[in-house]
């Protein structure tokens, strides 16, 4: 049997009920996650750029474009939605291949699962085993497809938005196989796009043409059985080294998501361990940042390669400046999405300080891992060391710091009434008869 199949088997057929607790509640966990960053995301102007086009193009008004107050067709819904849940870059990462999964699948399945009433627990099982799927395709390629340069939640996204997609829609292992098939000739993204507006569309043309892939599929709609594992498939032409068994070992027995973690800042997750040091070493007693006269920072070789911008002009190329995220974090002691306004990125005071930063890449040193080390006005040094940077899957966000980030995030779309009681509904998500009118 090959791989694609296999997947698709393996999603088609799981129950509900065969979830471990702990995978149903991570679930949940990025479900909340994502809905909080797309509904503060939902202001962001560039928002009414795609709302202008869907209402010149037309169409039913079959789903809800998450805080903007109106409907859409549902491939335009997923599009939508899953471009704001990757703008603020405050999504969830998969740690082992820099994989954002949720933010293509929950909106493949949310919108059909909106038109159909499905329960909550239908959702919860298509974003958990879209989110397996896709993860495990990416290890799979992981790290010679990325390295090639593609984004991978926009090309390995489309598994995960069809496979859940597929679940909503009630497809058998077959329907999901051609699904997957139509989905994958569809796989794009280049990383030449990071720090614009064509990197969160990504994420939302991911979702839409995974669920659009999953309803052609429902049709009868035939594509490439092998997508993944054939000789023109995805691995032979997107990545010069791929390893498919990696894709399929402890299927349904170990479980991917657990390497899935929620992000507390709203920029590239390497920049991560880093902002941990800089807002501890903030806390150090009479701290001053106007005192700083030279920073090293021991990373990653990740670091530099994605995030090694020290002089971004705008405030979505600082969410890819690790130059700019130490800045900050040793200014504000915060790295939310207000440190990434263009304001902040040409504030003097933190070019200033960005300008002294420099990286040193220790080969040996974790991805979520990071030496920050300040040489002050007096001589003086200062050093924090960051082992597992917060919201990696060593050193998780608790579920109490993830409910306090949804409601900062959701309150400005909802209000603190709304965004509190939302949050009460997606925790108790299982629970609930249908998810239409779910989300505002």
């Amino acid at each position: 049997m090959g791989v694609t199949r296999e997947l698709a088997e393996f999603a088609a057929g799981a129950r509900y009920e065969d979830l471990p607790e702990a995978v149903v509640h991570e679930a949940k966990r990025d479900v909340i996650n994502v809905l909080g960053v797309a509904l503060y995301a939902s202001r962001d102007p560039s928002l009414q750029v795609f709302i202008r086009h869907f209402e010149a193009e037309g169409g039913r008004q079959r789903a809800t474009v998450w805080g903007a107050g109106l409907k859409t067709t549902l491939a335009n819904a997923a599009l939508a939605n899953g471009y704001t849940a990757h703008l603020e870059d405050y999504d969830d990462t998969h740690f082992p291949t820099v994989m954002h999964p949720t933010s293509p699948t929950l909106p493949a399945a949310f919108a059909p699962a909106e038109e159909l009433g499905r329960s909550g627990r239908d959702l919860i099982a298509a974003v958990a085993l879209g989110i397996e799927v896709c993860c495990r395709i990416c290890v799979a390629v992981h790290p010679w497809h990325y390295d090639e340069g593609w984004h991978i939640t926009g090309t390995m996204g489309v598994f995960g938005a069809a496979i859940a997609a597929s679940r909503i829609l009630g497809l058998d292992a077959e329907a999901t196989q051609r699904a997957l098939g139509a989905a994958g000739t569809q796989a794009a993204g280049v990383r030449e796009a990071f720090g614009t507006m064509a990197k969160p569309f990504h994420a939302g043309r991911a979702a839409q043409a995974g669920l659009v892939s999953a309803l052609l599929a429902q049709k009868g709609f035939t594509s490439a059985p092998a997508i993944l594992e054939g000789r023109r498939g995805i691995g032979e032409v997107m990545s010069p080294g791929r390893d498919f068994s990696r894709a399929t070992d402890g299927l349904g027995r170990r479980w991917e998501i657990f390497n899935n973690g929620l992000k507390p800042y709203a920029c590239g997750v390497v920049s991560h361990p880093a902002i941990d040091a800089a807002v501890a070493l903030r806390a150090r007693p009479r701290f001053d940042a106007g005192a700083v006269q030279a920073i090293e920072a021991l990373v990653h070789p990740l670091v530099p390669e994605l995030m090694g911008r020290p002089e971004p002009r705008a405030g979505l190329e600082g969410k890819f400046s690790v130059q700019h995220c130490i800045a900050v974090g040793l200014i504000d002691g915060a790295a939310y999405p207000d440190q990434f306004s263009d304001a902040k990125v040409n504030d003097p005071r933190v070019a200033a300080l960005r300008a002294k930063v420099r990286l040193t890449v220790q080969e040996s040193m974790p991805e979520d891992a990071c030496v920050l080390r300040l040489t002050l006005a007096d001589g003086s040094s200062l050093e924090e060391r960051i082992d597992h940077a917060t919201g990696s899957p060593q050193n998780p966000l608790s579920d109490d710091r993830l409910a306090d980030k949804f409601l900062t995030l959701a309150s400005p779309a909802l209000g603190a009434a709304g965004a509190r009681s939302l949050l009460d509904r997606l925790w108790r998500l299982d629970e609930a008869a249908s998810v239409a009118g779910l989300v505002p």
